[in-house]
């Protein structure tokens, strides 16, 4: 029987399978390079708010801890947004004119809250617990970056869950004394790789990477 294909047709044949190969993968890699990036995180993405507040300005240059405003942040899951009253605490006085603070004004004259838009908006089906995180020994700025020089506030990691499992799988990578939770720029008296895993055993940290430990 004479030979339908020329030899030729062996080398394209193979060509072909691998080009499909290599292109079927640089699909899956694009979509996961996509899937991580900012545009679908929004990470370092400026959140207009109906005012313009500067943690920069407050934390940085004031020194404001960040219990004065997130007050529930050690005892409850959510750190919580502060009332109108409690800018108002400063701004009675201080830049008490000022017309980029008439909604503050407002706010407290009218008894009517501002609406302030989320930053770090996880999905619905995730749980989390700012109060035990402290508690851990999980200092502000590992989630939520340098505020202290944010001008306006931005969400600096994924948020992801595998951002999150990294931390859950190894905490001793990222844990810190219950005395520099709320520090910014914070520098471990020793070594990480000293300190961290001493205090994860002081604080019976386990690192949970069950699925019910986050999605309930």
């Amino acid at each position: 029987m004479p030979q339908i294909f020329d030899r030729s047709a062996n080398f394209l044949s193979k060509a072909s399978l691998g080009g499909l190969l290599l292109f079927v993968g640089g699909v899956i890699t694009l979509l996961m390079v996509f899937g991580r990036s900012s545009y679908v995180t929004r990470a370092n993405e400026y959140i207009e708010q109906p005012i313009q507040f500067s943690h920069a300005h407050h934390v940085g240059d004031d020194g404001i801890d960040c219990r004065y405003c997130h007050t529930s942040v050690e005892t409850s899951a959510f750190a919580g947004i502060p009332p109108t009253k409690t800018c108002m605490n400063c701004h009675s006085q201080l830049w008490n004119t000022a017309p980029i603070l008439e909604p503050v004004r407002a706010s407290f004259r009218d008894d009517k809250p501002l609406h302030w838009i989320r930053v770090h908006d996880l999905p619905d089906f995730v749980y989390f617990n700012h109060s035990i995180h402290v508690k851990k020994g999980m200092g502000c700025e590992t989630c939520h970056g340098r505020v202290d020089q944010m001008p306006l506030m931005l969400q600096k990691n994924s948020l992801q869950m595998e951002w999150c499992i990294n931390c859950h799988r190894n905490p001793e990578n990222y844990v810190r004394p219950r005395s520099e939770i709320f520090t910014m720029g914070y520098k471990p008296a020793e070594p990480q790789s000293v300190i961290g895993p001493r205090l994860v055993k002081q604080y019976a940290i386990k690192g949970n990477t069950s699925c019910s430990t986050c999605h309930r």
